[in-house]
């Protein structure tokens, strides 16, 4: 089985020599889920010489992608089609099974809600701690810090432990400290799926602020309306596969006909 690769370009993006933001040649992912399921010490010393069986599951299968500079791409389809899965191997928490992902250009990752946060910080240092792994210096993150919490509404409470914090607190703290980010690259894995309204509409404006600057963001998402709203290309997955690319309209109507 060819091994697989996920490259990040560390010179900046490749936009001057006509390379794309990101590329997917071939990806597949595949899974090892175990059939029985032992939660206590007790089930494991019964069952100490019994082999645990695994079925494979196959999360993305032979998935080619072309995401070009600029782009705002929306990634569509029912749970379990492998979106979330897709933006990982972008973001290099999963490496690819076979074939190969190349993403040339610092990312900003938004993918699930919390991730990435230590619940046993306060959100002063989950700030600093997040901007950190996203390649920021702690001088970086002092420097845009206010505006992180200013945008985040969550002030308050920063010196609280997030464990302690809802779940719509988190969403907007992770956004905050995402958009801050002077990444070419976002990925945003259903941004707007916890949260009010108040703050999916400054969400919206977040997106239509980078769309004019040029930035490129792959999202994942089940609101087909922000879909038609902002993605340029879109993509449909059902089950691991690639079942219709091209532009927004003629997806999302690929998209509710298939699932009548």
């Amino acid at each position: 089985m060819p091994s697989g690769s996920n490259s990040i370009g560390a010179e900046g993006n490749g936009s001057s020599t006509g390379a794309p933001a990101v590329v997917l040649e071939g990806v597949t992912k595949t899974f090892r889920i175990p059939k029985e399921h032992r939660t206590t010490l007790k089930e494991n010393f019964v069952h100490l010489f019994r082999r645990v069986d695994y079925e494979s599951f196959e999360a993305l299968s032979n998935i080619d992608m072309r995401v070009e500079y600029g782009d705002f791409f929306g990634v569509i389809g029912l749970n379990g089609s492998g979106k979330s899965t897709l933006l990982k191997i972008m973001a290099s928490i999963y490496e690819p099974d076979e074939g190969r992902c190349e993403v040339n250009g610092r990312v900003a990752p938004f993918l699930e809600l919390g991730l990435g946060f230590n619940g046993e910080l306060t959100g002063r240092e989950n700030v600093y701690l997040n901007g950190i792994i996203m390649g920021l210096t702690r001088r970086e993150v002092r420097s845009v810090y206010d505006e992180i919490v200013e945008f985040s509404e969550v002030g308050r409470f920063m010196e609280l432990k997030v464990k302690n914090y809802s779940s719509g607190m988190l969403a907007r703290l992770g956004f905050a400290v995402s958009i801050h980010v002077p990444a070419e690259i976002m990925l945003l894995d259903e941004v707007l799926a916890v949260g009010d309204v108040e703050f999916q509409q400054k969400c919206f404006s977040v997106f239509e602020d980078f769309s004019r600057q040029g930035r490129t963001i792959v999202f994942v998402t089940h609101d087909l309306g922000s879909v038609e709203r902002f993605c340029n290309k879109v993509v449909l997955l059902e089950g691991g596969r690639i079942e219709a690319r091209g532009g927004a309209q003629e997806v999302i109507a690929t998209y509710k006909a298939r699932a009548v």
